[in-house]
C-alpha cells in the first residue's frame, strides 16, 4: 500500500491530522456523559450523579489540554477576537465563510458556551446534593434551565456541523472520529 491509495474517498496525502486523540476522546466522552445524565435524571439518581461528575472531570481535563495540548486543541488556536467573530459572522450570513482547518470562530464560541453551560449544570447539580443546596428551588431552576438551553445549543451545534460538512464538502462528524480533515482548501 502506498500513500496514494484512497482511504474513505480521500487520498492519504490529501489528509491532515487535526484532532488529536485527547480532543476526540473528550468530545465523544462528554457527549456520552451528557446523554447518560440527561436520560437518567431522577429515575437512576446514582448514574445521573456520576455522569455529571464525569462530565465535570472531562471539562477540567479539556481546560488543561486547551492550554498545553496540540495546536488545534489549544484555545489560543481557535478562540477568536471579537472583530474576527464579527467578520466571520458577516461572511457566514452571505454564505461565503471560509473553511477552517481547526474550529471556525462561530464553532469556537459554541464550544466555549457548551463548556461553560455543562460546568454550570454539573456544579449546580452537585450543589443540589449538598446540605447548602438541597431543596433550593433557585438551584433546581438554574440546573434544569441550563440543561434545556444546552440541549438547544447541542442541536444547533450538530446542525452547524452538518451544514459546514455540506457547504465545505467535508464530513466534520467523521473527522471527530478519525482526527483527519482534508488538507487543501
Amino acid at each position: 500500500m502506498t500513500d496514494t491509495l484512497q482511504a474513505g474517498g480521500v487520498r492519504r496525502e490529501d489528509r491532515i491530522k487535526v484532532w488529536d486523540p485527547a480532543v476526540r476522546v473528550f468530545h465523544w466522552s462528554l457527549v456520552t456523559a451528557f446523554a447518560v445524565a440527561y436520560f437518567t435524571g431522577d429515575e437512576a439518581e446514582t448514574v445521573h450523579h456520576w455522569a455529571g461528575y464525569i462530565a465535570l472531570a472531562l471539562i477540567g481535563l479539556r481546560l488543561v489540554w486547551g492550554v498545553i495540548g496540540t495546536r488545534h486543541a489549544r484555545f489560543t488556536d481557535f478562540v477568536p477576537r471579537p472583530a474576527q467573530l464579527q467578520a466571520y459572522m458577516r461572511q457566514m450570513l452571505r454564505g461565503r465563510e471560509p473553511r477552517y482547518l481547526g474550529h471556525n470562530p462561530a464553532a469556537a464560541m459554541m464550544i466555549l458556551f457548551l463548556l461553560l453551560a455543562t460546568t454550570v449544570i454539573g456544579v449546580s447539580g452537585w450543589l443540589l446534593t449538598t446540605d447548602w443546596g438541597w431543596g433550593s428551588e433557585l438551584l433546581e431552576e438554574l440546573h434544569e434551565g441550563t440543561v434545556n438551553i444546552t440541549v438547544v445549543a447541542i442541536v444547533l451545534h450538530v446542525g452547524a456541523a452538518i451544514y459546514e460538512s455540506i457547504h465545505h464538502r467535508e464530513n466534520l462528524i467523521r473527522s471527530m472520529f478519525t482526527g483527519y480533515k482534508r488538507a487543501g482548501k
